[in-house]
């Protein structure tokens, strides 16, 4: 694929005490075909051996740099810090537990490329912690505005790629009891940017089946504080969105078999 000097994608990773899967994700990323790109991993004060791991990469890959924190900060946090220090203009998340396709970016930019697009999204697939992938993709709309989104948290984080000269300066609310990641796709969308889907399946997102049930009771929460904090949607307003939030994220979860 033919890319001009400027197309570099600035890869965000936030990791804490994630020895166990961190070398997969790195490893996934340096898989890639399109290899014009940075990993910045912010490692949120990790007790592990996660640091290690990661300083064992870098040592025979310069594309990957470490930001270390001396407090733990939480993934909002620590990827504003990675957003931040990005020196591309587009700009990718990959959570340290989670893996990429090897086509994962070179086929998302050239997709944005084509047809003009800021903020682009992709079908993935759940694994659970030892690997085993669901038979199942998670398919996304074709489409998403602002409105669409509050009804539909469809775009998982790991597929999203963002052309920062065109959705602008970027940074996820700081509200530890909300959803950090679905409040920054609302203020990109609430800017009038459209969302669109590339509809292949090109990420992995790893899904730890002991704490299942608690994860969607606080996903659920997240969400809806997110509607009253973030977004500060009247009562009568969030309680609609989120009866069709609940709907969606059923039809969505129902789908994972291993």
């Amino acid at each position: 694929m033919e890319n001009s000097v400027q197309d570099l994608i600035s890869i965000i990773t936030p990791s804490f005490n994630s020895s166990k899967y961190i070398s997969s994700a790195i490893q996934s990323v340096k898989a890639q075909t399109f290899q014009n790109w940075e990993m910045i991993i912010i490692d949120d004060c990790s007790s592990d051996e996660t640091l290690e791991k990661v300083k064992s990469e870098m040592k025979h890959e310069s594309r990957i740099k470490v930001i270390q924190l001396q407090k733990n900060m939480g993934p909002a946090y620590a990827r504003n810090i990675g957003i931040t220090a990005a020196k591309g203009n587009y700009i990718s998340f990959l959570d340290s537990d989670d893996i990429w396709l090897p086509q994962k970016l070179e086929k998302q930019l050239m997709f944005m490329k084509k047809k003009h697009i800021a903020f682009s999204y992709t079908n993935y697939r759940i694994m659970n912690g030892n690997g085993d992938i669901s038979t199942e993709v998670i398919n996304i709309p074709p489409k998403t505005t602002y409105n669409n989104l509050l009804k539909n948290t469809a775009i998982g984080t790991l597929t999203v790629m963002l052309d920062i000269k065109e959705v602008g300066d970027v940074q996820m609310p700081l509200y530890r009891d909300c959803s950090e990641d679905f409040g920054l796709w609302l203020s990109i969308l609430s800017k009038g940017i459209h969302a669109y889907g590339l509809n292949e399946e090109l990420a992995l997102y790893r899904k730890c089946e002991n704490s299942l049930s608690s994860n969607k009771l606080k996903s659920a929460q997240k969400t809806w504080n997110t509607y009253r904090k973030v977004e500060k949607i009247n009562f009568l307003s969030a309680l609609w969105y989120f009866v069709h939030y609940s709907l969606n994220a059923l039809k969505k979860h129902s789908k994972s078999s291993y």
